[in-house]
């Protein structure tokens, strides 16, 4: 007798009624990160609910991230002061592809939080990895086919500049640690491999540990934050050339967006390391952009 939903479902349900008529429903990227959703046919997989045990009575009905027939509408008592259509929704890192507006095969978008989330846009063609990266629904604006992407997750990236500040102690703020790097021309030698909780996309190593290699009494802290740096970028660097092999694309421009982003030094490194622009946006919130623009796109307030 219970039901089962993801963040958005629980939030959907909740905005339009609850136990008084609130719609179970959630949309194909939500219903992705289950692991119960046919990619293909983008509906509960009967196999996997067998094997999972999972009765599909519980599961909210899957629905296109951008809807112009709605989800449903707010309470007219609800927290928005009125009735108001719903009318999209999207997963985190898709909702921030769809605010890149990365909308044709070969786009890819970046996102530099605590760890990083790279996205390639590989349009209706279902890529199945070969080289370390998930395999993912992109987004489904209406009756249109669904776009797929690739993904990559990197486990640490703004949090080693966070284990430079909490842990050594030798900066006092994240956005302390450029002006740090930027008191040397280059590492020094000094190379860091963040693996605090083992290496992800594309590695998939959980028993990797981290390491700086190449120390000499040369060396000083700014090399050290330098590195920490860097190894964000060619982390990120490993992830692109996973795509490029199970794509066969070569990206022209990287869009990125999340905290890191504001580290000038940091965004100079990943171009030159990439050997592509870097190019990011006047809105740094593109999850929260993104998943406006499904919505705009659905009640015709964009074309």
């Amino acid at each position: 007798e219970a039901v089962f939903g993801t963040t958005d479902s629980w939030l959907l349900w909740n905005l339009t009624g609850g136990r008084d008529g609130g719609v179970h429903v959630t949309d194909v990227t939500n219903a992705s990160r289950t692991m119960l959703m046919n990619l293909e046919t983008l509906d509960w997989d009967d196999e996997l609910l067998s094997f999972f045990g999972v009765p599909r009575a519980m599961l909210p009905e899957i629905r296109p991230s951008s809807d112009p027939s709605g989800y449903g509408a707010t309470r007219a008592d609800g927290p928005l002061g009125g009735e108001v259509a719903l009318t999209a929704a999207l997963g985190d890192q898709q909702a921030a592809t769809v605010g890149q507006v990365c909308f044709e095969p070969g786009q890819a978008k970046n996102t530099y939080g605590t760890g990083n989330f790279l996205l390639l846009n590989t349009g209706e063609e279902l890529v199945r990895s070969e080289h370390g990266l998930l395999t993912t629904v992109c987004y489904k604006f209406g009756d249109a086919k669904p776009v797929y992407a690739l993904e990559g997750s990197i486990a640490v990236t703004g949090s080693a500049v966070q284990w430079l500040r909490d842990q050594l102690g030798i900066i006092s703020g994240a956005a302390q640690s450029e002006a740090l790097a930027r008191q040397v021309d280059d590492n020094g030698g000094v190379y860091f491999v963040p693996a605090f909780s083992g290496l992800f996309a594309p590695y998939w190593r959980s028993d990797a540990r981290g390491a700086i290699v190449g120390l000499s009494r040369y060396n000083t802290n700014a090399h050290l934050a330098r590195a920490t740096l860097e190894s964000i970028c060619y982390q990120t660097r490993d992830v692109v050339e996973a795509m490029r092999e199970d794509s066969g694309v070569s990206l022209d421009v990287l869009k990125v967006d999340g905290g890191v982003t504001a580290n000038e030094l940091c965004m100079q490194l990943q171009a030159d390391i990439l050997g592509v622009p870097v190019s990011r946006p006047v809105v740094a919130e593109t999850t929260a952009l993104g998943a406006a623009y499904a919505a705009g796109l659905a009640a015709g307030f964009w074309r």
